[in-house]
């Protein structure tokens, strides 16, 4: 499972940090047309997410990712030749439907496999090769595309494609027994089992709303968000973007292993809550790049912001899925994941058109205050919110097997 994720991730490095400068300045959409057009795959996905959920618990994790990677090969191959809007528009919801069902059922099928004492430790593994992969991706797109050449950008979203295809092959040959069909106890009505039940849980309610948060002020912004500020304010360049990225990358490489020894055992809530403040001074350093414009101090400056963000990452990633899986019983864990995944879904949604709109109408400001307020409001829902309702067990707490866990 581990050995296609950078393969995977090479070809999103390619093309994540030029979605913008792609759409809006090789292809020539307005940047509020792009905004709305970027935020159509998240909307996808918050469409499909529910019934992806119940489909992830009746036929299983593996049949639902077979049906992800083809759209997403098929997606990222029409944008690569999308000229016109619509054209655009269709790839990026081939892709946001996939995108809207892969995060919970990917997640479904790693914790099919690894046991609860190592997801923690599995899914800050897996992040780390991740972002090896987008990094490397990064760095070759920034020194490869070039805006004046349009073959240029093709040629990347036609790699990005093509990644998927090792992760079908590895499903359909050495992996095709795993995460199968969930085997059901007697008695157990999975079906009548609804997402409103789910969000009962007070935890998993308050885990969805801290989600949403996170989501919005973070990935969402750094996909979005980020790039556009760099280069309608900060006027940095392209592959000024690609170091950023880069930066981020090795960050999280260099970092994540380190603060998997220094988070193993410590409460989850706690370990989001120093993330808030850690995202907080990554977008006060974008914030500062807008006050020189075109310089390389501003290039600097948006590098400083992604490396920042991306201690932030080695904090949040591991956490987030493990308290999702361990909150879920195995019947219910497409529902569970369906749920995280909606929330991140539903800000990344929103968050396009609102950075497009605040820095499209030189409120680059407010857009940056709007994200560090957010951000300390990460911190205060994990303390003050979610940890009294959880046991210390699924807080990452160790227990001694003297101690009956807290439910």
């Amino acid at each position: 499972m581990l050995s296609i994720v950078v393969l995977e991730f090479l070809g999103t490095g390619l093309v994540l940090p030029f979605n913008v400068v792609y759409l809006h300045e090789v292809r020539g959409f307005a940047l509020g047309d792009v905004g709305l057009l970027l935020g159509l795959p998240p909307l996808m996905g918050l469409l499909v997410v529910g019934p992806g959920g119940l489909a992830i618990d009746r036929v299983g994790a593996r049949r639902i990712q077979l049906g992800v990677l083809s759209l997403l090969v098929v997606g990222n191959a029409l944008l690569a030749f999308a000229t016109t809007e619509l054209v655009a528009g269709l790839a990026l919801v081939l892709t946001g439907i996939a995108f809207g069902m892969s995060w919970p059922a990917w997640q479904s099928l790693v914790a099919s496999v690894i046991p609860t004492h190592l997801r923690q430790r599995y899914f800050g593994v897996n992040f780390t090769l991740l972002n090896l992969g987008i990094g490397i991706g990064g760095v070759v797109g920034g020194l490869f595309v070039d805006v004046a050449d349009l073959a240029t950008f093709q040629a990347v979203y036609l790699v990005d494609a093509a990644s998927y295809l090792p992760a079908l092959l590895l499903l359909l040959g050495p992996l095709r027994h795993v995460a199968g069909r969930v085997v059901h106890e007697a008695g157990e009505a999975t079906g009548q089992v609804s997402y409103l039940a789910v969000l009962r849980s007070p935890a998993m309610a308050s885990l969805t709303v801290l989600s949403f948060v996170s989501s919005f002020v973070g990935y969402s912004q750094l996909n979005a968000g980020m790039p556009a500020f760099a280069r309608q304010v900060g006027e940095v360049s392209t592959r000024g973007l690609g170091f950023a990225f880069a930066a981020n990358t090795a960050v999280i490489v260099v970092l994540q292993l380190v603060v998997l020894q220094r988070i193993e055992g410590r409460r989850r809530t706690r370990v989001i809550a120093v993330m808030g403040v850690i995202w907080a001074f990554a977008w006060v350093a974008l914030g500062f790049a807008g006050v020189i414009p075109g310089t390389l101090g501003a290039t600097l400056l948006v590098a400083a912001c992604a490396s920042v963000f991306a201690l932030g990452e080695t904090l949040l990633q591991p956490t987030i899925p493990a308290l999702v899986n361990d909150l879920a019983p195995d019947h219910l864990r497409g529902r569970f994941n369906a749920v995280s995944s909606a929330a991140f879904q539903g800000a990344a949604v929103i968050a396009p058109p609102t950075s497009g709109f605040l820095i499209g109408h030189a409120l680059g400001s407010v857009y940056i205050g709007l994200l560090i307020v957010g951000c300390l409001v990460c911190g205060a829902l994990a303390v003050a919110r979610l940890e009294p309702q959880l046991s210390p067990e699924v807080n990452g707490v160790r227990v001694p097997d003297s101690e009956p866990a807290a439910h």
